[in-house]
């Protein structure tokens, strides 16, 4: 019997979830799930930099669990640029350290901890909040699940 996955800590949920080349239509593509570890990986080695050590350890996980998450993450990537498929951001065994707010009024979007209720939009007012957290059905299991970073 295999052990327990281990749950991976996330910065922040993603801003954009899904991706499909142009002209075509969403429903005449493959599917690619894309797990939020996974976006993670991709985030901290290749947008950030991060060497495999680096980033293992702010996602508190070892470095060849890292390793493995960020080829299978690369591959879905690599097969949505070449085959042209819809990739799509989806859950996973995550917890998020922050989260990001949007107003559907105004379009401003803001970054938020968990520790701080938000209902109103600070550039216009707006009670017309997305919880970009939420939308994964994350936040309150969030809260108190950052051991090392506290962040």
């Amino acid at each position: 019997m295999s052990r327990p996955k281990k749950m991976r800590l996330v910065n922040r949920p993603p801003i954009y979830t899904s991706f499909k080349p142009i002209g075509v239509r969403r429903g005449d593509l493959e599917q690619i799930p894309l797990s939020l570890d996974e976006f993670e990986a991709i985030r901290l080695a290749d947008f950030l930099g991060k060497d495999h050590s680096e980033a293992a350890e702010e996602m508190e996980i070892s470095r060849s669990t890292f390793t493995r998450l960020i080829e299978k993450a690369r591959q879905k990537v690599a097969c949505f640029i070449i085959e042209g498929k819809h990739l799509f951001i989806e859950g996973g065994d995550i917890h998020f350290r922050g989260n990001i707010i949007h107003c559907q009024h105004c379009g401003h979007m803001f970054k938020t901890g968990f520790d701080v209720v938000t209902t109103v939009c600070p550039a216009c007012g707006s009670h017309e909040l997305l919880d970009l957290a939420g939308g994964f059905g994350h936040g309150k299991c969030c809260r108190g699940s950052h051991r090392k970073f506290g962040r």
